[in-house]
């Protein structure tokens, strides 16, 4: 993934206002009325859109959402694979929200600095409350369905959810900016160092695939006449499908445990779970913070970034992610040992 800082495409990107968004909408051939509505993504850049529709039988079909992907982060490659497992879960029944096509194709190029930009039909749902003993059963149901499609093909050049990717990547591109204080780099870098050298042994002989890679409550919905299905396939990767489940379920205390059972049994229905792959929980949870990190700092020139994250280089966020860190080292001292792990 190239940086493209600075660029003709990144200031675009910044600086993309409705009169653009619109006029590029109404070239697919909609119809837009104007209405514009930006909506919560620090990653992309995504608008509610108001189109004509005389055919419109809810409120719903009377709007699109508009996703211009941030310049530099993925390929077009990437995102038709991306696009491909959406419409590999469509196809399969599973629900999810697939990109619209126009005239066979579901991503669109802006003129001159160039962006991708994609169109999503609007589905209402809330996110749920609180997971319940019969949710992590349909859950696991759910996400068993999905991953049964996402073994039908592999992903050729999204990235792959690996120590070396997610844990040394990510922490050589940290290291190279000045954002961690001086006082706090040198211990970062050497826990981070040894709880990657530490869980690389585990990730051996793990089998992987396609899987959705942010799982988590917030991009889980839920409609009364849909019922659960996910959104945001954006950060979908090669990996294992404990990925899927440990963001669904991320406590640990004994109440997440016995709901990752209740997932698994459900889970079985589309094929077996491996259980092995429950002992990297806590190692993805560490490069999932380590992964955090090196996103923000990437995207640390983006004006969005340090007004949501304005203590991301204090002392005090640093001291907190060095005893993260010591935590997960802790945690995974003893998960070469042959017994199961919940």
């Amino acid at each position: 993934m190239n940086s493209l800082w600075g660029s003709g495409e990144t200031e675009f990107f910044y600086q993309l206002d409705p009169t653009t968004i619109l006029n590029y909408i109404d070239k697919l051939g909609l119809r837009t009325t104007g209405r514009c509505l930006p909506l919560n993504s620090l990653e992309n850049r995504v608008y509610e859109i108001e189109i004509e529709n005389e055919e419109a039988k809810s409120p719903s079909e009377r709007f699109v959402i508009a996703k211009f992907y941030r310049p530099g982060r993925w390929s077009k490659d990437q995102i038709k694979e991306e696009h491909q497992f959406l419409f590999d879960l469509e196809e399969a029944e599973v629900p999810v929200i697939a990109p619209m096509r126009f005239d066979g194709e579901s991503i669109f190029e802006t003129e001159g600095a160039t962006l991708y930009y994609t169109l999503f039909p609007k589905r209402g749902g809330r996110n749920p409350d609180e997971l319940n003993d019969q949710m992590a059963r349909d859950l696991g149901r759910l996400i068993g369905r999905m991953h049964s499609v996402g073994r039908r093909r592999p992903f050729e050049h999204r990235l792959k959810l690996n120590p070396e990717v997610y844990g040394s990547a990510n922490l050589e591109g940290l290291l190279k900016t000045d954002l961690i204080p001086k006082d706090f780099k040198d211990s970062y870098q050497a826990l981070a160092t040894q709880f990657i050298g530490l869980i690389t042994p585990l990730f051996k002989n793990i089998e992987t695939q396609r899987v959705h890679g942010d799982c988590h409550w917030g991009n889980l919905l839920y409609s009364e006449d849909q019922g659960f299905f996910f959104i945001d396939f954006d950060d979908n990767v090669t990996g294992p499908v404990v990925q899927d489940l440990w963001l669904m379920i991320p406590g640990r205390d004994e109440y997440a445990q016995r709901q990752r059972q209740l997932f698994v049994d459900s889970y079985a229905l589309w094929g077996d779970f491996p259980m092995g792959q429950l002992k990297l929980i806590e190692p993805l949870r560490g490069l999932r913070y380590l992964h955090f990190d090196h996103w923000i700092a990437k995207r640390w020139q983006d004006p969005a970034f340090p007004q949501a994250f304005p203590h991301f280089n204090s002392p005090r966020y640093w001291g907190e992610k060095i005893n993260d860190l010591r935590e997960q080292i802790e945690l995974c001292q003893y998960l070469n040992d042959p017994y199961p792990y919940y």
